[in-house]
């Protein structure tokens, strides 16, 4: 017997209703770190959603929760979730995601994408109205030049979480549209239109015939609101465009589970006056998704101060992941800017925070890495080297990549430091080569002889010659990493 629902307590209520006796229960939460967390957990509470699915799947009942940002339930300590046990679902071929959108080493120029810099001061409506413009071009373009029969495509526009945000950007789009069909303004934006395509295409027929299919197509617009769930009909003309220039206007309703077929282009500025919440700006990532067949024609429109921090979040993101697929668990990622999650919903018992500090999977400490951190090579070198002696479990590739990209003196930004035992440490776990207020201290970092060094490599070893590799960065944005504590693991 199957049942499908939406997660809110009327229906999770008729639910318990009907099955709670039941059991053997099997509960897939999808979107699982949208409400089932308990954001009461250091209050000793339980919110509404947490405390039902936890009636659901009390006793024998299996809980299987899907989601792309597991740091909230990991960090919550959701119906005490492992990570350990955690299944990754590749993404299919055609999927273009975050190694597309936000490349480890970001290059303009050498993205698979287009991006458009907005400027600091960008509430002129003439941003908005560029970027409408390069959008209707890429359409005609495609559908004269590329396609072999007409397609039509979507524009989502994310500004604001306001409603009222979202009507003026729907007003402003419709003003843009009308006079396209009025004449005191139309010469001026036609020729706009034209200078648009002649840039981006080069010849002028091109041009022409691309400008003429905007103007004979002007009118196959839908201009769509998607504030909250009533607006369902307009989420899902959006998801799956009806018209020719289709825009869709939103803010937290686009924010989670919703796929955009045909999305072309993404005029994004919505930004946080504190910090960035890392789960909550990687599910905004609405531009993800089946892009291959027109990926070099899809533009994202944004402040590049927004996209250096929204790169950040995902970056930290999959650094944090990096141990798990190591068999190791998650160490979160914070700085100054960017919260991993909302704090409300930490479970302050169960988590460890280590400032700048991470470490790998024990591995054998032979004469060949001695040798090998001794050695008067430059840093880069030595910790790829290195990682090739230990294995990624225990030397995450992913870290050196980030490493390489935020290394601002190239190799004088890394130190690898002379290697350490920890038997000399009387609180230290010497079994397992771990210390909760960290091995890297001060006197570690050897300031005088690495004096540009924000990065910080050193292996701790112990009398039965294993050893583990420690992280420590200390660059200006302080780097801070959460780990849970209570944990089924072998802890090796």
């Amino acid at each position: 017997m199957d049942y499908f629902l939406q997660k809110n307590s009327s229906d999770l209520q008729k639910l318990i209703g009907k099955i709670g006796k039941f059991s053997k229960k099997i509960i897939i939460d999808d979107e699982a770190d949208y409400a089932s967390p308990n954001a009461k957990i250091n209050k000793k509470e339980q919110t509404k959603i947490n405390e039902l699915v936890a009636e659901l799947i009390r006793n024998d009942g299996k809980y299987i929760g899907v989601t792309a940002t597991p740091a909230r339930l990991d960090l919550n300590n959701t119906f005490e979730n492992i990570s350990n046990s955690w299944v990754y679902f590749p993404a299919h071929d055609s999927y273009t995601g975050q190694d597309d959108f936000f490349p480890t080493n970001f290059e303009n120029g050498k993205l698979k994408y287009k991006i458009e810099f907005l400027p600091e001061k960008y509430d002129d409506p003439q941003y908005l109205r560029e970027a409408l413009f390069r959008f209707f071009v890429n359409i005609a373009y495609l559908n004269l030049y590329k396609n072999n029969q007409e397609k039509y495509y979507s524009m989502l526009i994310h500004t604001s979480g306001r409603t009222d945000d979202h009507f003026k950007d729907h007003d402003d789009i419709v003003s843009i549209i009308d006079i396209l069909k009025n004449e005191k303004k139309f010469d001026k934006y036609v020729e706009r239109i034209y200078k648009i395509a002649k840039k981006k295409y080069k010849e002028e027929e091109k041009a022409e015939n691309i400008t003429k299919y905007i103007l004979e197509n002007k009118n196959r617009n839908a201009i769509l609101v998607i504030n909250s769930k009533k607006d369902k009909e307009n989420l899902n003309n959006s998801a799956t465009p009806k018209s020719l220039f289709t825009i869709a206007i939103g803010g937290n309703i686009v924010s989670r589970g919703v796929t955009f077929n045909n999305l072309l282009s993404m005029y994004f500025t919505r930004a946080v006056k504190g910090k960035f919440q890392q789960d909550t700006y990687i599910q905004r990532a609405r531009m993800f998704g089946a892009r291959n067949d027109y990926l070099k024609y899809f533009e994202l429109t944004i402040p590049q101060k927004l996209y250096e921090d929204w790169h950040r979040c995902f970056f930290f993101h999959e650094l944090a992941l990096a141990p798990v697929k190591s068999g190791n668990p998650p160490v979160w990622v914070e700085d100054r800017k960017i919260s991993s999650v909302a704090p409300s919903s930490i479970d302050q018992s169960t988590i460890q925070i280590n400032s700048g500090e991470m470490n790998f999977k024990i591995f054998d400490y032979t004469n060949e890495i001695k040798e090998l951190i001794t050695n008067k090579i430059k840093s880069f070198k030595k910790i790829e080297q290195l990682r090739e002696l230990i294995g990624n479990p225990s030397l995450s590739l992913y870290l050196i990549n980030a490493i390489k990209k935020l290394s601002p003196d190239g190799n004088n930004s890394l130190a690898i430091h002379s290697s350490g035992s920890i038997e000399s440490y009387k609180d230290a776990d010497k079994d397992h080569i771990s210390r909760k207020k960290g091995l890297i201290g001060k006197r570690d970092l050897e300031e005088k002889k690495f004096p540009h060094a924000i990065h910080h490599i050193k292996i701790f070893y112990n009398l039965e010659n294993k050893a583990r590799v420690f992280y420590k960065f200390t660059g200006v944005n302080s780097i801070k990493f959460l780990k849970k504590l209570r944990n089924n693991y072998d802890k090796n």
